[in-house]
Formats: structure tokens, C-alpha cells, sequence
């Protein structure tokens, strides 16, 4: 038995969980190479993902293949399987981290909780791949997650307009997709097109439920940094000076940071919200506070800011208020379609002398 063999069948007794692993440490890649989602590198890269999963979808279709073939490391079939698996697992795992960065997992848990859903599913329900309807309806969940942050990187705009063009786009490259899948396998469309338009039509509704829910992180805008401090004034640099609270570590294991204040001092909310190139936008600084006795989150203030786009670190400003009461308080850093960015949560404590501060410089 040759070397080559000897790997192959290697590989097919311990597939599992040489996949699990794959996966796994693809995510941390991405995680650490994805940085924005307006550059050719990030654009680039799911373009050749979503290629090759096309690819391989009408590789595995074209031809009848022999029954046990997806577990049978000598078959072509199986290595079609699994490099559509992999590949799958790429494109979900570049939309988990570049979503997540986009928002507070609280304001837009459900999208973000379906593509993790898709994730796993492309890992524990490989069997599912000789489906052609599971393979359309996930292929197509990609192309349209790729839209959503692609179309308003080109034309330098958000907005209810571009994504409703992003969801046009995405069913005109699907159609396609389908027409070409067609020619090959005529068949096996025939039979499956039924189930494939329903799931194509239930992924598509359910995106837009979520848009206009605000439920859909605000991608290609991501809060690179927010947080509240006792002094903010930007300096002759370009940069700002910042007073912040001597915090020990275990305050930033809390949901809720404590602030301590003192009478008459003003908080000062500070975000830096990344934004591609040449898309500059409005945000806005939304102060609440939990009213006990309503329970329920009252909106104290509304502030509007300026952003502009292209820094990589994102853009950086600040809102303020004075004389707010004690208790918890939050700032949501939106859009003006009042998509969540990002959250800033503090306790505000009484103090009757001024706490522990240090000066940085951002």
C-alpha cells in the first residue's frame, strides 16, 4: 500500500474529528486575520470560498454516485463532500466573526444565533450533504450574508434601500447559480425545485423579519471601542485626552461597571465606530436608564453625532451629561434606522470624594 493510500485511509478512519478541528482552528484564523470588511483581502476571501462551494455542490450532482460513497475515502464523492464541508465551514465561521463584531450580541442575538446554527449544522449533519436542498438553501444563506456587508461597501451607503438591493442581488446570484446547476443535473432539480424555493423564499423573509426588527447587526459599521469616563477633550494631536476611573480587574468581569460620581461632575460616553471608506453616517448616543419602579428602560437623552469613514481603529467621538441620577444606566450607539452598533453599560454610584483617576491619551 502506497503512501498516499496509507494518508487517505488515515484520514477516512479519523475524518470526524480531524474536521471538528479544521473548523475550529479556521475560526480562530479568521478571527484574527478578519479585520475589515472593506478590504480586497476580506472581499477576496469570500469570494473564493463561496466559488469553490459552488463548484463543488455541481461536482457532487453532476454525476450518479455509487451509494456509500460520502464514507468511502477511495470515492471522489467523499472528497467532494468534505471539501464542500470545509469550505462551507470557512464562509459561516468569516460571517460569525464579522457579524459579531458589528453589534452587541444582546440587540442582534437571533441573527447572529442562525448563522451559528448554520455553523453547526455544516459540522454535525454532514450526512445531509448528498440533500440537494439543504446544500441551495445554505449556499444561498451565504451569498445573501456576503451581500448585506458588500453591496453597501460599493456604494458607500446604509440604509433600508441598500438592503433591500442586497436581497434582490442575492436571489438574482442564486437563480443563476441554479440555472447553471440545472444544465447539469436536470432531474434532480426537477424533483428537489419545490422544497429549494420554499427554503430560498423562508431564509429570505426571515433575514428581512430581522432588518426590520433591527435584529440584523448594522454591518459594515462595527464599535471598535465605547466606554464611559469622567474627562474627554480632544488635544492639539488630533487625539483626546481621557480622565478614566483606577479600576481594578475584577470590574471588568461586570456586566455593569460601577462609576463612581461625583455631585456635579458630567459622564462623558465615549465610542470609536469603524465605517468603510468613504461611507460617512450619523450616529446617535441614546441615554437610558432602568426605572425601577416601571421596569422597564426610559430614554433620558438622544445624541447625534458625526461619523466618517476609513479609520481603522474607527471613528472617534463622544457625547456627555450632567446631574443624571444614580442606578443603572446604558448607552446605545446607533444608527439613525436605530440599528444597535454597539452598548455601553455603568452603574452610577454616589461619591463624595473624588475616586482614583489616571489620564490616558487615545
Amino acid at each position: 500500500m502506497s503512501l498516499f493510500e496509507k494518508t487517505r485511509n488515515w484520514y477516512g478512519r479519523f475524518e470526524r474529528p480531524i474536521s471538528s478541528l479544521s473548523l475550529v482552528f479556521g475560526f480562530v484564523f479568521d478571527a484574527l486575520t478578519l479585520k475589515r470588511v472593506d478590504t480586497f483581502w476580506e472581499i477576496s476571501w469570500v469570494v473564493a470560498h463561496l466559488i469553490i462551494v459552488g463548484l463543488f455542490i455541481i461536482l457532487i450532482h453532476a454525476k450518479e454516485s455509487e451509494i456509500g460513497d460520502e464514507k468511502n475515502p477511495s470515492k471522489r464523492h467523499f472528497w467532494y463532500v468534505n471539501i464542500l464541508q470545509f469550505f462551507f465551514g470557512g464562509l459561516l465561521s468569516s460571517y460569525l466573526v464579522l457579524y459579531f463584531r458589528s453589534s452587541d450580541i444582546f440587540a442582534t442575538w437571533p441573527f447572529i444565533f442562525l448563522l451559528a446554527l448554520a455553523f453547526i449544522a455544516n459540522e454535525s449533519m454532514k450526512r445531509h450533504y448528498i440533500r440537494f436542498s439543504f446544500q441551495i438553501s445554505l449556499f444561498f444563506l451565504s451569498i445573501y450574508s456576503f451581500a448585506i456587508f458588500l453591496v453597501p461597501v460599493v456604494l458607500h451607503k446604509i440604509g433600508t434601500q441598500v438592503f433591500l438591493l442586497s436581497g434582490l442581488v442575492s436571489l438574482i446570484a442564486i437563480l443563476l447559480f441554479i440555472s447553471i446547476l440545472y444544465f447539469f443535473i436536470k432531474d434532480e432539480f426537477t424533483e428537489s425545485k419545490r422544497i429549494i424555493f420554499l427554503l430560498i423564499a423562508g431564509i429570505f423573509i426571515f433575514i428581512n423579519f430581522l432588518y426590520f426588527t433591527n435584529l440584523i447587526p448594522p454591518i459594515p459599521l462595527s464599535l471598535k471601542e465605547g466606554d464611559v469616563y469622567h474627562f474627554i477633550e480632544r488635544n492639539k494631536e488630533g487625539g483626546y485626552d481621557i480622565v478614566d476611573e483606577d479600576y481594578g480587574w475584577r470590574e471588568y468581569f461586570k456586566l455593569y461597571q460601577d462609576f463612581k460620581k461625583v455631585p456635579g461632575m458630567p459622564i462623558y460616553a465615549y465610542s470609536a465606530v469603524f465605517s468603510p471608506k468613504y461611507l460617512d453616517i450619523t450616529i446617535i448616543h441614546e441615554w437610558q436608564y432602568y426605572n425601577i419602579a416601571q421596569n422597564k428602560w426610559v430614554t433620558d437623552a438622544v445624541v447625534r453625532l458625526p461619523v466618517v469613514g476609513g479609520r481603522d481603529d474607527g471613528f472617534r467621538t463622544y457625547s456627555k451629561r450632567s446631574d443624571i441620577s444614580y442606578g443603572k444606566w446604558r448607552v446605545n450607539i446607533k444608527t439613525e434606522l436605530g440599528q444597535t452598533i454597539g452598548r455601553i453599560r455603568f452603574n452610577v454610584l454616589p461619591s463624595d470624594t473624588e475616586p482614583v483617576l489616571k489620564s490616558i491619551i487615545k
